[in-house]
């Protein structure tokens, strides 16, 4: 009997539509379909008129399921591997298993479609070759300041996905790290009916944000470093002087730090988490 083959298969992250002819017809003809969410996926397949049997593989569970799917494809099953929206295996479940389905020697079949990635990335204005996709920030510690400042550095465009509870904080983090002017873009709730790409500084969309919470699914980009941003040595000293001297006469730390980055001939994304320390030393005080 001949091993079966694991399909990869894109689904819509929003617009039904979007499904194509090829996923369609094979969630149709392969045996069984792993899916993040079984509810998302009976979603889909009403729409499509399939009844496919359909079993779980999410994070909890992928360690369980390799088995019992490397036992399947062995009998000469074929089986598809859908997330809840998307491409799978980005920022989603499913790189263990297909890693254990590579090894013991079956098919592994990508079925490209939707991706939030690449329609973010097209639609937010900046240069789109090259990219970086870093997936979901870490949520705190060394690994979220590892993040923020790989952005900060990055002369490319970078992606980046985030929950919508914690857009406006990620904003705020990355104007911090990367200075407030840096150009970024929100895309929420992609393809579907209240799609929303909204574009400007990491400072105004914080801003934005903070005060219209987004709801629905949420991808940021981050335009590359401008030019002008490679980094110089700064004179911590002169920066504390001119910044404390502007502060006490009542500039804001974002103002301030444009000033002294002009006065002092050094790029403001380097200038900007001085200037909010000295701020918070003198609110403090």
């Amino acid at each position: 009997m001949a091993n079966g083959t694991l399909y990869i298969v894109s689904t819509p992250i929003g617009n039904l539509e979007d499904l194509t002819f090829r996923a369609a017809r094979l969630l149709g003809e392969v045996d069984g379909i792993l899916a993040e969410d079984t509810r998302r996926a009976s979603i889909l397949l009403r729409h499509l008129e399939l009844r496919t049997p359909v079993r779980s593989l999410h994070e909890h569970n992928e360690e369980a399921r390799i088995g019992q799917t490397l036992d399947r494809l062995a009998g000469g099953e074929d089986l598809a591997l859908i997330s809840d929206a998307g491409t799978p295996l980005v920022s989603d479940p499913g790189e263990r298993l297909v890693a254990r389905v590579l090894e013991a020697g079956h098919q592994v079949v990508p079925i490209p479609g939707p991706s939030a990635v690449t329609a973010a990335l097209v639609a937010a204005g900046f240069p789109v070759l090259p990219f970086t996709f870093l997936g979901f920030v870490p949520r705190k510690g060394r690994q979220r300041e590892e993040v923020l400042g790989r952005v900060a550095a990055a002369g490319e465009t970078v992606v980046l996905f985030e929950s919508p509870e914690r857009t406006a904080r990620l904003l705020d983090d990355l104007a911090r790290r990367t200075g407030p002017e840096r150009k970024a873009a929100v895309a929420r709730e992609l393809t579907k009916l209240h799609e929303e790409v909204r574009r400007g500084t990491l400072t105004d969309l914080a801003g934005y944000y903070h005060e219209h919470p987004p709801r629905g699914e949420v991808t940021v980009v981050v335009g590359p470093r401008p030019d002008e941003e490679l980094s110089v040595e700064v004179d911590a000293a002169a920066v504390e002087a001119l910044a404390t001297a502007l502060l006490a006469q009542g500039r804001s730390p974002s103002r301030t730090a444009r000033d002294v980055a002009r006065r002092l001939g050094v790029p403001r994304n380097q200038v900007y988490e001085l200037v909010q320390e000295i701020s918070r030393s003198r609110d403090a005080g």
